[in-house]
C-alpha cells in the first residue's frame, strides 16, 4: 500500500512538473494599452534598441541564461534565426533570476552564445525579471493590464513569447518548448 501511494505521490509531481516546463498558450490578437513598439532596450553591446523598428515584424522574446539545463536551446533558436530570420527576429534577454545561472558580464555573455552556439541573433542587455521591478519589456509581457491578453508567471529560464506583425501578444512558452516546436515554426513561417 505505501508504495502505491509513494507512485501515486510521484507522478502527481511529475504531472506539475510537466506542466511547469512544458506549458503553452496562444491567444487571438488583442489591443493592449501599452503599445508595444513604445518598448526599447539595450543590446547587450550597450546600444539602444527602439521596437518601433520591429513594426511589421513577428517577434520572438526568451529569457536565456549560460549554466541552465535548457541552455542548449540557444542551438534551436540560433537554427530557427537562420531559417526564419527574414521573417521573425529573435530577442535574447539574459537574466540571472532563475537559478542565478546568468553570472556573466554583457561582455562574458556574448562570448560564451558566440563560441558555444554561434548566436547570430539579436542578444540583448541582461535584465530583471522577478521582483518588484521587471525590465519594461517583461512587465509588459507579464502583464495583462499591459499586453491586453494575459497575466504570465515566468517560472524559469528559456520561457518564450511571441508577438505578431502587428504588435500584438499571440504566444507564451514555457522552458521545456523547443524553440523548433511545431507551434513556433507555424508561427514562423506564416508570411
Amino acid at each position: 500500500m505505501t508504495f502505491i501511494f509513494i507512485g501515486i505521490v510521484l507522478l502527481a509531481l511529475t504531472l506539475v512538473g510537466w506542466k511547469m516546463i512544458k506549458g503553452s498558450s496562444t491567444y487571438r490578437p488583442a489591443k493592449s494599452a501599452v503599445d508595444f513598439y513604445s518598448l526599447s532596450s539595450k543590446t547587450l553591446d550597450g546600444e539602444d534598441y527602439s521596437f518601433a523598428q520591429l513594426k511589421g515584424k513577428k517577434v520572438l522574446i526568451v529569457n536565456t541564461a549560460s549554466a541552465c539545463g535548457f541552455t542548449p536551446q540557444y542551438k534551436g533558436l540560433q537554427k530557427l534565426h537562420e531559417q526564419y530570420g527574414e521573417n521573425l527576429v529573435i530577442l535574447g534577454f539574459p537574466c540571472n533570476d532563475f537559478g542565478k545561472q546568468e553570472r556573466g558580464n554583457h561582455e562574458e555573455i556574448g562570448e560564451f552564445c558566440q563560441k558555444n552556439y554561434g548566436v547570430s541573433f539579436n542578444m540583448m542587455e541582461k535584465v530583471s525579471i522577478k521582483g518588484s521591478n521587471p525590465h519594461p519589456v517583461y512587465k509588459w509581457l507579464m502583464n495583462k493590464s499591459e499586453n491586453g491578453v494575459s497575466d504570465h508567471s515566468i517560472r524559469w529560464n528559456f520561457h518564450k513569447f511571441i508577438i505578431d506583425g502587428s504588435g500584438y501578444l499571440v504566444g507564451s512558452f514555457k522552458s521545456g518548448v523547443e524553440p523548433t516546436d511545431n507551434q513556433i515554426i507555424s508561427f514562423a513561417s506564416e508570411k
